[in-house]
């Protein structure tokens, strides 16, 4: 193709990245707005998630005709240079329109995905559910944590609860497309229980970090998750990961008693509830 070519250099958590765009000629006008989210984006995930993995490589933009993939520094690029996912907020808050959707989503997998991979494609909401919660983190970089919470609420209306979002291992097939809003809605409800946002985001750029460059099993990143926080979510994770299950909260009151359990989960399952008792302040409730 006619392809222009332009750079820029952003100064990250290790140091100066090259920033090189490859848009068509006859788009280079638009690329030229539309990529100035890059470093912004790139910006928020290093907070997040730790450095950029490919340094030495820099990162690429290179428009293609198809929507968007991810490749090791070099991401495909074809949403038109708009806003949103071909112009439409996949969340339906309005949220996801105030940022370019393959530039957040694609970047993302530079490192779920293309730094930590797994080894089976089974275990591919690793990297779509990583990717999809970043779409969140980067809402919330950008207009606060209350919009990045909206956004990834409002994306569970694209969950279908079909089949489970591990597939089975060793026959090269993959799960659920629920590894992406499910899965994102996953991350951000352990978010929640983690109630510690800088304990959170040690958990996430320890995956990086501990895993930066490897070959991995979805076991091994629950594991993590678990031994980081220092709370047992293999319950959890099966729950959303293994079932199509839908968690159903039962309760009742009795005079100053709160009753509850959980209805239609794995066995063990252990999800603690936010509640406020007797007009008091909001406190986890775990079993």
């Amino acid at each position: 193709g006619a392809y222009a070519h332009f750079s820029d250099t952003m100064t990250g958590e290790a140091g100066p990245l090259t920033l090189d765009y490859w848009p068509l000629a006859r788009n280079e006008a638009a690329a030229r707005l539309q990529f100035r989210q890059t470093p912004h984006v790139v910006a928020c995930f290093e907070h997040w998630f730790g450095p950029f993995p490919w340094y030495a490589d820099g990162l690429k933009l290179v428009e293609t005709p198809h929507l968007g993939m991810e490749h090791q520094s070099a991401v495909a690029y074809g949403n038109g240079y708009q806003n949103g996912y071909r112009g439409r907020d996949l969340s339906g808050s309005g949220v996801g329109l105030a940022w370019d959707f393959i530039i957040v989503h694609e970047l993302a997998h530079e490192w779920w995905g293309n730094s930590l991979t797994t080894a089976d494609i089974a275990d591919m909401w690793v990297h779509e559910s990583f990717g999809n919660y970043a779409e969140n983190l980067y809402a919330e970089c950008q207009q606060g944590r209350e919009a990045g919470a909206r956004y990834v609420i409002g994306t569970r209306d694209g969950i279908q609860n079909d089949v489970p979002i591990v597939g089975p291992y060793g026959v090269n097939r993959r799960g659920s497309g629920d590894m992406y809003s499910k899965g994102g809605n996953l991350l951000h409800t352990i978010r929640q229980v983690v109630d510690d946002d800088a304990r959170w985001r040690a958990v996430l750029r320890g995956l990086q970090s501990t895993f930066r460059h490897q070959i991995v099993t979805g076991q091994q990143v629950q594991d993590y998750v678990s031994e980081q926080t220092g709370r047992d979510f293999s319950r959890v994770f099966a729950q959303y990961l293994t079932t199509t299950q839908i968690p159903t909260l039962e309760y009742r009151v009795e005079g100053a008693t709160l009753h509850y359990r959980w209805a239609d989960v794995v066995p063990g399952f252990n999800l603690p509830v936010r509640a406020a008792l007797g007009g008091g302040a909001m406190a986890w409730l775990s079993r």
